[in-house]
């Protein structure tokens, strides 16, 4: 069984794992509340007492379990009398950071002088919210302890597999990229091959954020949410929304932007990972190497090919748990949604999906088909790998080994395009994030009751564009990018909050489109070169071990021994 088939039944179990035994599982029983960072809640020492009262506001993620629920009549909007939870007698650990945040100590001794460690219960109280339909929201929502605790056991799987994967992306990005500005050797044509891989990833990104403005428009997926849905998933994600909200006022200008794109220190930029810099000083070091007499820039150029060509041995090595990880991945992001939130946010949901799948095969399978003259169905064959990578990660980064040998091993890209095209667009390319910022943009504000002008609408294309590009290709760096694209065309930040729930899956299918953009705009700088590109199938793959995705690692390792040792044995 092929690597990617197991990937795809490592998504599979993860996906029915979040399902039934996720924190939101309708099988499991809903017997704790787990609080947001930067969340307030209200708490009593004494049910009978209402001077007892403190208020906890939430210094990490708190989870708060359920021993004891007191319900008492409430009487709607609509004259309509229900019973709901009240009180609810809750235990939980008085941590580290609630001690220092305590500084005063009150909160530790109304707690009966709790300790940092110790074990305390108290009353939570219920918050019932009464909507302008009348109805009453319950506030907060219980979760599964149980599901909390297998979701967070699985959790360390799905990171160990990323952070493996991501140990990889700096030594590859700054050795593949240099090797590919020496390897095209001319800096005229560095300079123009550069020109026009940019000019064609703006434009793909203005078309993807174009598409998702008129997807919106169509389909009006603001219309379909209800108001109790809307005041639930603003409740719930509201501390994360502000959090987002808080990196995006933090951001730089653009002018702050293209100043940083200079590192002062590239070893540092090396070390924190900062890619756009990374990529400036490859450049600019590949363009010296191309300047330099050859006998003594050809020492550096192979070396730091051969490291590009560890790396991505690594990343063989590294696919081995590729499955396991995809499943906690997966696990963890569908158990954290739930059912009840990807029901309320199914339209919007479609919407987004709606639009990814006209960008890729609307204007992705037109550059395929009509300039790289490639059939686009042998296109998608040859990026499935990389998008199986992407779509499971949610990372772009995560997935430019693949996309390298995507591009070079399954369609005969030559390395000194792909290793300057392919980096780039990892870092500069993010269609799908620009398409999804259009959709939520117009979506928010379809839910406010916010009237758009053609204005403000062009505004959001041109925001969504230029947010889009450096964008971290990690997952959830497009929320902070929402919020400015927000912010510009005047509606409501708070909004983040309504698709903060659903974001991480969104998030899946959008970096999958990202990655097929990235290798569609590699095909096209390479028809353009004069190179004539051909799909490496599975069965020329079975043939010849030494390329493509299987097999290279089954070679036996050979010691590598110091220079001039066998000629001293001898």
């Amino acid at each position: 069984m092929k690597i990617y088939t197991k990937i795809l039944i490592g998504m599979a179990v993860g996906a029915i794992i979040g399902l039934t035994l996720g924190p939101k599982s309708s099988f499991l029983t809903h017997d704790s509340y787990e609080i947001d960072k930067g969340t307030q809640v209200t708490l009593l020492t004494d049910k009978d007492n209402p001077e007892s009262e403190i208020t906890i506001r939430a210094t990490e993620p708190l989870s708060l379990r359920a021993q004891q629920t007191i319900m008492r009549e409430v009487t709607d909007g609509n004259g309509k009398t229900q019973e709901l939870p009240s009180l609810v007698r809750v235990k939980f650990k008085f941590t580290k950071k609630m001690g220092l945040a305590d500084k005063d100590g009150s909160m530790s001794k109304a707690l009966g002088g709790a300790k940092v460690g110790d074990k305390v219960e108290a009353w939570l109280v219920m918050q019932h919210r009464k909507l302008d339909s009348g109805e009453l929201l319950v506030l907060p929502v219980p979760v599964s302890a149980i599901g909390s605790t297998i979701v967070a056991v699985l959790a360390p799987v799905g990171k160990l597999f990323m952070r493996l994967i991501k140990m990889v992306i700096v030594p590859l990005v700054f050795c593949s990229l240099l090797v590919g500005v020496a390897g095209l050797g001319d800096v005229r044509k560095l300079g123009r091959l550069g020109g026009r891989t940019l000019l064609l990833y703006m434009m793909t990104t203005a078309a993807a954020v174009t598409i998702g403005l008129l997807a919106a428009h169509i389909v009006q997926p603001g219309n379909f949410v209800a108001e109790k849905d809307k005041a639930a998933l603003v409740a719930s994600f509201e501390s994360a929304a502000s959090g987002k909200v808080d990196a995006a006022v933090e951001s730089p200008t653009m002018v702050e932007n293209i100043l940083n794109i200079i590192p002062d220190n590239p070893v540092a930029s090396l070390s924190s990972g900062n890619m756009l810099q990374i990529i400036f000083f490859a450049f600019i070091f590949g363009i010296a190497l191309t300047i330099l007499d050859k006998k003594r820039s050809q020492q550096v150029i192979t070396l730091l090919d051969t490291v590009q060509h560890a790396m991505i041995l690594i990343i063989h090595m590294v696919m081995a748990v590729a499955p396991f990880g995809v499943a906690a991945l997966i696990a963890e992001v569908v158990g954290q949604s739930g059912v009840s939130i990807l029901s309320a946010l199914l339209v919007y949901s479609l919407t987004v999906v709606l639009g990814l799948l006209v960008l890729a095969a609307g204007v992705y399978g037109g550059l395929v088909k009509f300039v790289a003259k490639l059939p686009f169905l042998d296109f998608l064959k040859a990026a499935r790998p990389t998008q199986l990578i992407a779509f499971s990660t949610s990372s772009s980064s995560a997935a430019l080994p693949i996309t390298l040998e995507c591009a070079e091993q399954n369609l005969g890209i030559s390395k000194s395009v792909s290793s300057f095209v392919i980096p780039l667009g990892s870092t500069v390319n993010m269609d799908g994030t620009a398409l999804y910022q259009g959709v939520a943009a117009l979506f928010i504000a379809q839910v406010f009751d916010v009237d758009l002008t053609i204005g403000a609408e062009l505004g959001i294309v041109f925001a969504a564009t230029a947010a889009s590009i450096g964008a971290a290709g990690v997952p959830g760096a497009g929320m902070i990018t929402l919020a400015m694209v927000l912010t510009s065309a005047g509606i409501p930040t708070v909004g983040v909050a309504l698709i903060l729930g659903v974001d991480r899956l969104l998030d899946m299918f959008r970096t999958a489109v990202n990655v097929t953009g990235d290798l569609a705009v590699t095909a096209v700088m390479a028809s353009t070169e004069g190179e004539k590109l051909k799909y490496f199938s599975t069965d020329d793959d079975m043939k010849d071990k030494t390329r493509g995705f299987e097999g290279r690692t089954d070679r036996e390792p050979v010691p590598i021994e110091p220079e001039g040792e066998a000629e001293r044995e001898a």
